[in-house]
This record gives structure tokens, C-alpha cells and sequence, in this order.
């Protein structure tokens, strides 16, 4: 039995998330916004990290339901920052609540946050050939960040920006020797 070539991130904790998620091209909005929150609690630590509280998260969170974070009270806020299932950063609870009502209003202007988000690409996947970005893209990350920044949005630097787009897919980042690279 021949084993699968994977990108050089992978280990055994991460081998499901990037069979079966990293890069895949997301078009549900309520998808796009949890990694949307778990890509800005990830700013500044390891992926690692956010990955094994996901589930945790997604208890905390409501289910990532941006109708109801949106609505956190100063208390729920307070509540989280003691809740070992997640990562503690006021900061980043905060934003999380901000970036619900920014992504709403995105969702009320396009149609969906998917509509907005995949029409900086005209809803073409941009694969990555020698780990460089199509020269047309090159500053996307860049692009998208300014504007959801414009927009109100928080903890979605360019970096982070970046990665989310790896991680929803917009970008098809995987390794040449992967065997989910489609470059």
C-alpha cells in the first residue's frame, strides 16, 4: 500500500483537518465565518493550538451563529475570558463580537459573505505554482484585508488574511508532492 504524500505541515494531529478541510473551496457562509473567527484567535500563536479547541469554540460560540454573537452582552464577553475551552484574549473575544456585525452587514450588501469574498478572485481558485502567488494576485491577501479592515473588520491582518484563504480554499496552497496539490 502506497502512503499518501502530504504537505510538510502535516502530523498526525492535523492529517484529518488537511485531508478533509485545509484548501477545500468553502462557500457556506456560516463555514466561512468560523474560520474566519478561529484564522483571527490564531494571530500571533500556532494553528495548533486553535485547532484543538475548535470544538470548544464551537460550544462557546453558538455555533459560530454571527446573529447571536453579534448580541453579546459585556457579561457573555466577561464569561468567556474564564473559558478554558478557548483561547482567553479579551482582545480577540471582542473583535470576534465586531467582526459578527461586519460580516452580517457584508452578507446584507452582496447577498452572502461568500459572494463578497470570492469576487475578488471572479470565483477562480488560484493555485500556487513554486510557492508564488499568479503575478494578477499577487497582493490579494493584501487587497482583502484593506478592505474588510475599511469595513470595521479586526485581527484580519494581511497574514491572517492569507491564511484564511489557504484555509477556505480561495488560494490552493498545498505542497507539489501533496496529493491534493491540483497545480
Amino acid at each position: 500500500m502506497t502512503k499518501l504524500r502530504r504537505c510538510i505541515w502535516v502530523d498526525d494531529y492535523t492529517q484529518k483537518y488537511h485531508d478533509e478541510e485545509w484548501g477545500e473551496p468553502v462557500y457556506d457562509d456560516r463555514l466561512l465565518f468560523e474560520m474566519l473567527v478561529l484564522e483571527s484567535f490564531q494571530a500571533g500563536l500556532s494553528w495548533v493550538i486553535v485547532l484543538k479547541k475548535r470544538e470548544g469554540f464551537r460550544a462557546a460560540f453558538d455555533n459560530f451563529d454571527p446573529e447571536l454573537i453579534k448580541d453579546y452582552s459585556q457579561e457573555k464577553i466577561e464569561q468567556l475570558q474564564t473559558d478554558d475551552r478557548i483561547i482567553k484574549s479579551k482582545a480577540k473575544i471582542v473583535a470576534t463580537v465586531n467582526n459578527a456585525k461586519v460580516f452580517l452587514a457584508i452578507q446584507q450588501e452582496f447577498g452572502s459573505f461568500a459572494n463578497y469574498l470570492w469576487k475578488f478572485t471572479d470565483n477562480k481558485i488560484i493555485t500556487i505554482h513554486d510557492n508564488q502567488l499568479p503575478e494578477e494576485y499577487q497582493g490579494l491577501a493584501a487587497k482583502i484585508s484593506k478592505n474588510l479592515k475599511k469595513r470595521g473588520m479586526k485581527f484580519m491582518g494581511e497574514v491572517t488574511t492569507y491564511s484564511y484563504l489557504q484555509a477556505i480554499g480561495v488560494v490552493n496552497n498545498h505542497d507539489s508532492f501533496c496529493y491534493k496539490c491540483q497545480g
